[in-house]
């Protein structure tokens, strides 16, 4: 008995309903500048610190990490407004997403909380690399004493 089993091909177009978690709609990030002294870092802390925010560092830069679904994700994963869905969505290519290669992969740091980057910063200035607009105590200047 020989049966014809349609065989789908995967496309950007049909991709995303092949996704089961849909890890596109399910945070956001936003650029910033990268960490360059104690008071970025502990700013960075404060940020780290609050459920779902993380940090990471990848080949263009520093990003924050908000773990936030989005509202609009209806059951199955689908876009629950899709055809008024805003433009960032719009402009989303799922060319190669989350789907084909976690984007973790390719971050060179990450920090899920507190502790990782309070040692990471501990270790950055430990080492004595003085980063550009940290602090730094002035030391009394010694002076010779003539004989």
């Amino acid at each position: 008995m020989n049966q014809n089993i349609p065989i789908m091909v995967m496309t950007p177009e049909t991709k995303c309903g092949y996704c089961t978690n849909s890890k596109c709609c399910t945070y956001i990030t936003q650029k910033i500048d990268g960490p360059r002294s104690h008071d970025d870092f502990d700013h960075l802390l404060w940020q780290v610190s609050h459920h779902g925010v993380s940090v990471y560092k990848d080949s263009d830069g520093w990003y924050l990490l908000f773990e936030t679904r989005c509202d609009h994700l209806a059951t199955g994963g689908r876009c629950g407004i899709y055809e008024t869905r805003p433009q960032i969505c719009r402009d989303y290519s799922n060319d190669y997403c989350e789907f084909d290669e976690p984007a973790e992969r390719h971050f060179k740091l990450l920090f899920n909380d507190y502790e990782s980057l309070r040692q990471y910063r501990e270790q950055r200035f430990r080492r004595g690399t003085r980063a550009a607009g940290s602090r730094r105590t002035k030391r009394p200047r010694r002076t010779r004493r003539s004989p």
